[in-house]
């Protein structure tokens, strides 16, 4: 039974383990109940019922499934004796959970996205070693490095967003 501690914090209390989880936090349930207000603005306003259908099965499916995988706690970030696991995204979290054996990381890499209106996201992502198979195909590290221009394809791929 996980302690009070590791429900709350989604943090693993284990000897020599660091392990964060997907769980609640003050944007996921920002996001939650701006997607709730959608989903009631579409119930009470005047529009048409394709429009209302479209609003509802959006943002309150959408909602739902986002909840859905918050509740699962499943892990995000963990740091062990066999190396780092990256979680996977929710849709499809078992095909792309990776666990990077210690061997094949060269460094840890914290670094910053700029978002807009002055923003930023945090990231933590792994920099692997010579001759190492990166995680990303060729289209996805190309568009990474269009999107990030200051974190090599590789990196950006290995790499999680320290929120949620």
């Amino acid at each position: 039974m996980p302690s009070f501690r590791e429900i709350m914090c989604g943090m693993s209390l284990e000897r020599g383990v660091y392990e964060a989880r997907y769980g609640w936090n003050r944007r996921s349930g920002t996001l939650i109940i701006v997607a709730a207000v959608f989903v009631l603005v579409a119930i009470v306003s005047p529009m048409s019922l394709a429009l209302r259908v479209v609003a509802i099965v959006f943002f309150g499916g959408g909602a739902l499934f986002f909840a859905g995988s918050i509740a699962t706690r499943r892990v995000a970030f963990r740091a062990d004796a066999s190396g780092v696991t990256l979680g996977g995204s929710p849709a499809r979290y078992q095909s792309t959970t990776r666990l990077v054996p210690w061997a094949d990381i060269r460094q840890i890499v914290l670094w910053r996205q700029q978002l807009p209106y002055g923003r930023s996201m945090l990231y933590v992502g792994l920099e692997h070693g010579k001759g190492t198979h990166p995680l990303g195909g060729r289209a996805s590290q190309a568009a990474a490095r269009a999107l990030t221009p200051n974190v090599s394809g590789d990196t950006l791929m290995a790499s999680r967003a320290v929120n949620m």
